[in-house]
């Protein structure tokens, strides 16, 4: 019973690899590094404490809609470290994956890129617990096409996510290092990267 489950399985998705759609519609990789700066938490006195801005990574993988038009399953990853109203260091990392179109506007080697997408965030404190929440992105972008399967590409990305700000996730217990400012979570990144067809 095992044999034929896995014989099918790979079946399945033989036909799925060598089906006319997934010949015509090259896969694209991006790898993506850069800075994202986000918003500020607040202490329990309701002053700022601020959020330094974090390294991050993206990777994304894309496939050709049309012409001008791309869809492009994304991943990224930051880690931003504040220092907590008890004077602690501390840290919020987040990766955000997130379902892209992505439009095309060319000229020559040259492409402008637009794109929007909805997806979510998962939000991991260091001092406090861990949250999913919905989120949303929007970006603008260029592509230099170096050759027809390599390109350089830049991004000015934001990121909106849907939180509870009366969620402890910054505490343990009944002690809170920090808590959200606002009902939604700014994050904006400059990255830059390759992206490559197969």
């Amino acid at each position: 019973m095992k044999v034929t489950t896995k014989l099918t399985s790979f079946a399945i998705i033989c036909s799925l690899l060598s089906s006319t759609t997934a010949l015509a519609n090259p896969l694209e990789i991006n790898a993506m590094f850069g800075q994202m700066y986000s918003s500020d938490l607040s202490a329990t006195d309701n002053s700022s404490i601020n959020v330094d801005a974090g390294s991050n990574i993206a990777i994304g993988i894309a496939w050709q809609e049309s012409v001008n038009g791309q869809g492009q399953v994304l991943l990224n990853r930051v880690s931003h470290d504040f220092t907590s109203e008890n004077n602690t260091n501390d840290s919020l990392d987040i990766i955000y994956a997130h379902f892209n179109g992505v439009a095309l506007f060319r000229q020559q080697n040259y492409v402008t890129t637009m794109s929007l997408g909805i997806g979510g965030a998962y939000f991991d404190a260091t001092s406090g617990g861990e949250k999913v929440y919905p989120s949303a992105t929007v970006s603008l972008g260029t592509r230099y096409e170096m050759t027809d399967n390599i390109a350089i590409v830049t991004e000015l990305r934001g990121y909106a996510t849907l939180i509870d700000k009366d969620d402890a996730m910054f505490c343990q217990q009944d002690i809170c290092s920090a808590n959200f400012e606002n009902s939604v979570w700014i994050d904006t990144t400059i990255s830059v990267g390759i992206a490559i067809k197969f």
